[in-house]
């Protein structure tokens, strides 16, 4: 029988993203953003890459960002990974870690604690959740997530 470490329960499924909390052995400890897709958008044709059920993570190495991390293993896609980031179009399928979430002015340029009615919904202190997240899984080559809440 396969068991979890991680799991990913999504919270809301909305064009801005794919927001979920994130648990390590069933405590929480940071949240997350996917990239969402509109329909025709991407060939794949799903809404979200990472589907629902059990998915193998085995660690790898993220190239364009120069560290460690996780790689979802995922029928049909290759390089689904954990990194660090703040907004949904800052990923083209993966997992963006954060401690909160809050929203992004665009006009502005400013990130806050709090979404506002304009504001794109955003991650924050991603860093430091995907540290933490790297911690939890440190000495592991690989564990399975458990993804929930999304069709």
């Amino acid at each position: 029988m396969m068991t979890h470490r991680l799991e990913i329960k999504t919270a809301a499924l909305i064009p801005e993203g794919c927001f979920s909390t994130l648990l390590w052995d069933g405590r929480p400890f940071g949240v997350s953003v996917e990239r969402t897709f509109a329909p025709g958008e991407a060939p794949h044709g799903k809404a979200v890459v990472v589907p629902p059920g059990l998915v193998l993570c085995r660690r790898d190495r993220y190239h364009k960002g120069g560290y460690e991390t996780f790689e979802l293993i995922v029928a049909g896609h290759t390089r689904v990974l954990f990194h660090k980031g703040n907004l949904e179009d800052q990923s083209e399928a993966c997992v963006i870690t954060g401690e909160s979430f809050g929203g992004y002015d665009r006009r502005a340029r400013k990130y806050s604690a709090h979404l506002g009615p304009d504001d794109q919904a955003a991650v924050l202190s991603s860093g430091v959740a995907f540290e933490e997240l790297m911690a939890h899984a440190a000495g592991l080559q690989e564990f399975y997530a458990l993804v929930s809440g999304r069709p």
